[in-house]
């Protein structure tokens, strides 16, 4: 018994020690979003939001589809300056099924301005706080484990975000027609 048990320590503690330990760094990528948001329109038939913050980062970026609500959606997950989290989750295709599975148990708990319009304001039960509006047809939804201001950061450069890509394309579909 005591063989035995020598020999699961000596492979174990090996292994154990090779290993690198997890830190916060360990999920800090910083993806480029605009380039993945470029990448994803094709497929969402609008250019999705990037919004860009100083000094914080994305771990993830991609185009949600194929999933059996048939809401297909964007979704960004930023790390912020003070080490908080936000998940941004963007879509044109919004029902109140997937609103709520997105949102889950949160509760709504009052209303924020930001950027000037009307956010949803949940709170989870699991202590993240939930964001939700909608903007020029897309309904946006934040949600983590960050201070209000910087849900306010995120929701006003997600707004002017949407804005200028709506205002782009809008450019870009009146020129295709003078010229056609």
């Amino acid at each position: 018994m005591l063989i035995a048990t020598g020999a699961t320590i000596a492979v174990v503690l090996p292994v154990y020690f090779l290993n690198p330990p997890h830190t916060p760094e360990t999920y800090q990528r910083d993806i480029d979003v605009a380039t993945v948001a470029r990448q994803a329109a094709g497929d969402a038939g609008y250019l999705p939001a990037a919004p860009e913050l100083d000094d914080w980062s994305s771990n993830y970026a991609r185009w949600v589809t194929g999933r059996s609500d048939g809401v297909d959606f964007w979704e960004v997950g930023f790390l912020t300056s003070d080490a908080g989290f936000i998940q941004l989750t963007q879509t044109d295709d919004a029902n109140p099924t997937w609103v709520a599975q997105r949102i889950g148990d949160a509760q709504v708990s009052g209303a924020r301005t930001i950027g000037g319009l009307e956010w949803e304001l949940l709170d989870a039960p699991d202590g993240d706080t939930v964001l939700r509006t909608d903007v020029d047809g897309s309904t946006v939804i934040l949600n983590g484990e960050a201070e209000l201001p910087e849900f306010d950061s995120l929701g006003a450069a997600t707004i002017e975000d949407i804005r200028q890509n709506e205002a782009e394309e809008a450019d870009r579909v009146s020129s295709a027609d003078a010229d056609g």
